[in-house]
């Protein structure tokens, strides 16, 4: 087992405090895995295997019949008479009312609580009634570009052969653990998105026209980058003889995000210094789903490099835009703590670097600015502003 350093520090910061330990993340990016890390990790600080309790809510251990109740009453079981027991409860979403059970079993039991979910609302403002102020959320995402390279047991010195692959691949752990040639792996992807569809929004949600809904999805996949609105997928259904109403799409919109297939990239207004709420972008939860549906094409790159960038500014903790300064665009703007960062992507840097950076150069202030490329010419500085590899962005431990 690879352990995944990163997500370990997060979670060991909150070993036994009052808290719950919420990992979301979209199917198959490796939650569950981490939690056999941090059981792994309890085990090394000396806690007692019998202490350690595990459940995963899947379709197998639950039914129809199976209630927050029964969950409950199994649990408190469980635990009786055992001291301080860390209970380790994945899945959580399939059972209806898990977040009373988590509130009474943290305020009346001598219990240390981690849970995993594969949809949104595990970390949003419909878990705060019961959990208010007693939860931590961690966000969990497919792996990085450090971690893939940790997976195939390679170094920095690889970095930029190893690139390709990872651009080719994406970062499903599944995926970066095995050998698999593209169509094989794309094929399991496949299958981890039939899922999501299928299970996760589809029979949740109890959408009637399925052929309209995978159309409107597929239009979002080939659209991964490009700015858009709701009004826009109703025009291009038009087109196509369909109809679908603006509140629809905006209800389809907001289940692939809950499931973690999308997230979104608003736009940021540098001038006026506020949020836009519309021709925003969205970017997949990993490059791999769009091959999975559509192939992988050069003409793509493009778009992917910056989906890559997008999920490493958001795996360190940036609350990611997109930089709109009068009539220009700055790609990403990454907001954190009082700090800013400021990426333009590319996928080669032209002859006149300026083409790239002069975007960058508008912005008078003092924090980091960067031009990534795909592109072993990438490199040096330019007023200010740094030429860089994606590979060594990516890599670079600070920005």
């Amino acid at each position: 087992m690879i352990i995944r350093e990163d997500y370990i520090k997060a979670l060991s910061v909150f070993i036994d405090t009052p808290l719950v330990k919420i990992l979301a993340g979209v199917r198959r990016c490796g939650k569950s895995t981490l939690l056999e890390m941090m059981k792994a990790e309890l085990v090394k600080r000396g806690i007692s295997k019998e202490n350690i309790i595990s459940r995963k809510y899947n379709e197998v251990y639950i039914d129809e019949n199976f209630t927050a109740k029964n969950m409950y009453d199994e649990l408190k079981s469980a635990i009786k008479d055992k001291g301080r027991c860390y209970l380790f409860l994945d899945e959580l979403q399939e059972v209806e009312g898990w977040e009373k059970v988590v509130n009474t079993l943290l305020e009346g039991e001598n219990v240390d609580i981690y849970v995993t979910g594969s949809n949104s609302k595990l970390m949003s403002s419909e878990i705060s009634t019961y959990l208010s102020g007693r939860y931590v959320s961690i966000p969990v995402y497919t792996l990085s570009f450090k971690e893939y390279l940790q997976f195939k047991g390679k170094t920095d010195s690889n970095s930029k052969d190893l690139f390709d692959e990872y651009l080719q691949y994406g970062g499903f752990p599944i995926i970066g653990i095995s050998n698999f040639d593209a169509q094989s792996a794309y094929q399991i992807i496949e299958g981890i998105y039939s899922t999501v569809i299928t299970r996760d929004i589809s029979r949740r949600h109890k959408i009637r026209n399925r052929d309209l809904f995978d159309r409107v999805v597929q239009f979002i996949i080939e659209n991964v980058g490009r700015r858009f609105s709701a009004n826009s997928i109703v025009n291009f259904l038009k087109s196509e003889k369909r109809t679908l109403s603006v509140e629809t799409i905006y209800n389809y919109i907001k289940w692939l995000e809950e499931a973690f297939i999308i997230y979104p990239c608003r736009r940021y207004d540098l001038q006026g210094k506020a949020v836009l709420k519309t021709q925003e972008k969205y970017y997949l939860s990993d490059v791999s789903l769009k091959y999975s549906k559509m192939g992988f094409d050069n003409k793509m790159i493009a778009a992917m490099l910056e989906n890559i960038v997008f999920l490493e500014m958001k795996r360190r903790g940036y609350d990611v835009y997109i930089g709109k300064n009068g009539i220009k665009e700055i790609d990403f703007i990454g907001e954190k703590r009082g700090e800013k960062i400021y990426v333009q992507v590319c996928r080669e840097l032209p002859a006149d670097s300026a083409r790239e950076t002069e975007n960058l150069m508008d912005v008078k202030d003092h924090y980091h600015k960067y031009v990534v490329a795909k592109d072993n010419l990438a490199i040096g500085n330019d007023n200010g502003i740094q030429l860089i590899h994606i590979a060594d962005f990516l890599l670079k431990e600070s920005w």
